[in-house]
């Protein structure tokens, strides 16, 4: 068992955007496109009644509108930013968000090019990162765990410094792993358990999971997981949820095993 076989086995959904009553360039529709490129996530423009001018629509198999975004929500979330926004801390955990339209895209499977091959397709993945990061914040509460391949990234991207020294300080019971490639003195500082190794897991997965308390009850909000795992050429398979039945088993395995 690894967490490769989570994303083995499950099983994508498949989605549509369509971009309703476009009075924006043209551009901007295909740069949307462009990001779908590769993913089992159709793009398509129309003109839609009672619809408000340059909105995305999210649709299902059947067709039917499951969430929608201004245009302007989802360019500045995806179009018009890259990673580095992150990794610096010029978008802060305050400032995360994302769209209605791209949280809807929960269950399809991705898969993503890392960097060199591509500069912008973890963005998606990136920005849910941050969303469940800032979700778990908010609720100050449950327990949070991700994964960094190289644990020294904690301390050398200033963006993701900055949301695990909030993480570490709020009540949630935080957990971070992968390969120890420089030391984990600042741990204690940064308030987190640190898990290293060297195993598959630790080397090629990439994890962001929040459990809320079990305590909370019935109207505790959805567990919030994200996993990819990176093959050989640099690419990325993985998805995320808030399926209960889906995240807390992935929950599970990182807690038992890693």
């Amino acid at each position: 068992m690894s967490l490769r076989r989570f994303v083995e086995d499950h099983e994508g959904v498949q989605r549509g955007l369509v971009l309703a009553n476009r009075s924006q360039p043209e551009q901007l529709r295909s740069m949307l496109a462009g990001v779908f490129t590769e993913q089992p996530v159709t793009v398509d423009e129309a003109d839609v009644e009672g619809v408000t001018e340059d909105t995305v629509l999210l649709l299902d198999e059947s067709g039917e509108v499951l969430a929608e975004s201004p245009l302007d929500a989802v360019s500045s979330s995806l179009l018009f930013t890259n990673s580095d926004a992150f990794v610096t801390g010029s978008t802060t955990l305050e400032e995360t968000s994302i769209p209605a339209v791209v949280e809807g895209l929960e269950g399809v499977n991705f898969r993503i090019r890392g960097y060199p091959q591509s500069h912008k397709e973890k963005l998606l993945l990136i920005a849910v990162s941050r969303h469940i990061e800032r979700a778990a914040w908010q609720q100050d509460a449950g327990t949070h765990r991700a994964s960094f391949q190289r644990l020294s990234r904690i301390v050398d991207e200033q963006g993701t410094h900055r949301v695990y020294e909030k993480l570490g300080a709020s009540d949630v019971e935080t957990h971070v792993y992968g390969v120890d490639d420089g030391g984990t003195d600042w741990a204690t500082e940064l308030g987190v358990s640190v898990h290293a190794g060297d195993s598959a897991d630790y080397r090629d997965s990439w994890f962001v999971i929040h459990r809320p308390p079990e305590a909370a009850g019935p109207a505790a909000p959805d567990p919030y997981a994200l996993l990819a795992v990176q093959d050989e050429t640099g690419v990325w398979d993985g998805f995320f949820t808030t399926d209960p039945d889906e995240a807390l088993p992935v929950d599970d395995y990182v807690r038992r095993k890693l």
